[in-house]
């Protein structure tokens, strides 16, 4: 459903209960400029929706600090504060990895590093898709609250050249790190943004969230990359091209008959310039793969690029020797290294020694190929001495995609016993990842936890390792691991946690600590295509809103604790709790919901859509091509 349109100046709201406006802000983007000074953003914010700052602002600020974050039971560890390495998998689905049950994708550096740690059982991302579920693991806070979120079905920031990005005035773990001493980097995936208002000025770049070094992918490794079977972009631009360019042949073909036969007593130049516009359409639609892969798939080193369009082929051992070169060169630390995997996103650019290698296609080899990267990285810090002073974390961004299929090949993954995919706000598949931590000596080899977790936790947890402070000028929705990770503290921090699917609140979670149960409660799930189906195959990924989402009113209810695979909603007749239960979350939500402050949203289509001065381009645009990487030995 979407929000009626009222006078100019004046925002319309939606008025379901699982919608944006009772959230306590407005479901469209606000008619403020993009980026000021904080305050004066805040300030103008408010005043756009005629609520006072001070008010709101000490509200949000008091149910905070009732709910946010708590400092650790046992504190940071004593001694030297640790090098912290976090790869996080590109669409790896929970059941895609040995240590989570698979038996025949061999993952064995994986393996290795639960079996030397901790595994997280109830992982979580805060969001199904990649931009805002990356956001939310760099700054501790649902995406909604930093506006990285669309409510118009834009899921993810769709180009390189768009003015969206994760906005400066968000605090990244990096930041914080890099403020007490750490040398930061990141190599990899970014796709959080990267210019504002002209091609160079990188507001959004990871160096301005606090990285020192970077090294990867501005954008997102896509089909397109390849011109892949499967498409992101290609096929639905090819088909629009093609369209209009045969409306306007016929258009001046019937101009030519009518001028012909006299029946149009018109001068030539309209057909003239209707051929010229449809041999336009038609050459630019033959092009259009080749300028997605210029525009949106090369590699960048810090403000630089380096490969425009990126031969895919050696980007991985270029990947491994920039991780390697990263921790030689800081091994006095401390560092913190972000490994962010193009793998397993399609179009699963696999080397030559992994293809044909598993027993499930290429997927298979890509993700076995992952895991050789991860054994190789492990081996990098065995070989520096660092092993047993650095934390390691391992995770996904969020579940495997289900509708990343052609004919009889699937190429998504895999999410076990969890129902659901990469795109879907509720069900677990979609959000339940794997979670790895090890440090020899400090956190217990082969732990097993079965307590909600987050991947909003890492913030405040690498956080204070690095002796650093959680901020207390905004809510931090993460929660410091290392009492649990240690075993000292019996459960999670995380009573309530809230399932989002853009800018709407699908699902909601209940740790109910005396009963060691956790209920799931399900306000809207996507209408999956065909019947019977288990995703909405023939889209990329399931809707959040309009006519592919069921509203559910009481909402849908699970007991995880029994039933995982969310396979049998309970009733009033078969769970005697289920009106406390549907009450106890519904507070909980409400509370959520004052917490909430108007933000701008990052992903709507004013700041998603591609603006040709701000693409970046290591020649004259739109001759964009460079080679300045030499072939990795």
């Amino acid at each position: 459903m979407r929000a009626p349109r009222g006078p100019p100046g004046v925002r319309a709201e939606i008025t379901s209960p699982t919608r944006p406006a009772d959230l306590g802000f407005p479901a469209r983007r606000l008619p403020c400029r993009k980026y000021k000074e904080r305050e004066d953003m805040l300030h103008l914010e408010h005043s756009c929706l005629g609520w006072p700052l001070s008010f709101r602002s000490w509200l949000a600020l008091a149910v905070a600090a009732l709910l946010g974050p708590k400092p650790s039971a046992c504190g940071p560890p004593p001694g030297p504060r640790p090098n912290i390495l976090l790869l996080m998998a590109d669409d790896l689905g929970i059941g895609d990895v040995g240590c989570y049950g698979n038996t025949t994708i061999r993952t064995p550096n994986i393996d290795r590093l639960a079996a030397d740690g901790v595994r997280l059982t109830q992982h979580l991302a805060a969001a199904p898709v990649c931009t805002p579920s990356r956001a939310a693991f760099l700054t501790g806070r649902y995406p909604l609250r930093s506006g990285m979120v669309s409510s118009q079905g834009h899921r993810v920031l769709r180009w390189t050249a768009v003015s969206g990005g994760l906005p400066p005035s968000e605090i990244t773990f990096a930041k914080i790190l890099k403020d007490r001493g750490y040398t930061t980097g990141l190599i990899g995936k970014w796709h959080l943004g990267l210019n504002c208002v002209s091609a160079n000025d990188h507001c959004h770049h990871p160096l301005n969230h606090g990285f020192d070094y970077f090294y990867g992918m501005p954008f997102s490794m896509m089909a397109d990359c390849e011109r892949w079977g499967l498409s992101e972009k290609r096929a639905v631009l090819e088909h629009r091209l093609g369209v209009c360019s045969q409306l306007v042949a016929l258009a001046a073909l019937t101009l030519t008959i009518g001028k012909l036969t006299h029946l149009v007593p018109a001068s030539w130049t309209p057909v003239i310039w209707s051929t010229v516009v449809c041999l336009l359409l038609f050459s630019t639609s033959c092009v259009v793969g080749a300028l997605i892969a210029h525009a949106d798939c090369f590699l960048m080193r810090n403000h630089s690029i380096t490969e425009q369009p990126m031969r895919s082929q050696r980007t991985t051992p270029l990947m491994l020797q920039e991780v390697s070169s990263f921790v030689k060169r800081n091994k006095q630390g401390p560092f913190l290294l972000f490994m962010s995997f193009l793998h397993v996103h399609t179009p699963l650019v696999t080397t030559e020694n992994f293809r044909g290698r598993s027993l499930h296609g290429l997927y298979g080899d890509n993700t076995e190929e992952m895991d050789w990267m991860v054994g190789q990285i492990l081996d990098t810090l065995d070989t520096e001495g660092l092993t047993n002073s650095t934390l390691v974390y391992f995770t996904s961004d969020h579940g495997g995609s289900l509708e990343a299929q052609s004919g009889n090949n699937q190429y998504g993954g895999w999410n076990g016993i969890y129902k659901g995919g990469k795109g879907m706000g509720g069900w677990e598949g979609g959000i339940r990842v794997p979670g790895i931590f090890r440090w020899p000596g400090v956190l217990p080899a082969g732990r097993v936890v079965h307590e909600p977790t987050s991947l909003m936790d890492v913030f405040p947890t690498v956080v204070q390792l690095a002796g650093g402070q959680v901020p207390q000028d905004r809510v931090v929705d993460g929660r410091d691991l290392l009492a649990l990770l240690r075993g000292t503290a019996p459960h999670s921090d995380h009573e309530f946690l809230m399932h989002y699917c853009e800018s709407f609140l699908h699902a909601a979670r209940w740790h109910q600590r005396d009963r060691g149960a956790v209920w799931k409660l399900h306000f809207a799930t996507p209408v999956f295509q065909p019947d019977g189906a288990g995703a909405c195959y023939g889209q990329v990924v399931c809707p959040c809103s309009g006519d592919g989402v069921t509203q559910h009113d009481p909402p849908l209810l699970f007991d995880l604790s029994r039933d995982p695979s969310e396979a049998h909603a309970l009733t009033p007749d078969t769970e005697p709790s289920f009106h406390r239960v549907v009450e106890t979350v519904a507070r909980a939500v409400a509370a959520h919901r004052r917490t909430l402050s108007p933000v701008l949203l990052q992903l709507d289509a004013a700041d998603n859509t591609w603006k040709p001065w701000l693409q970046p381009c290591c020649g004259r645009f739109p001759f964009c091509w460079c080679d300045r990487d030499a072939d990795p030995r």
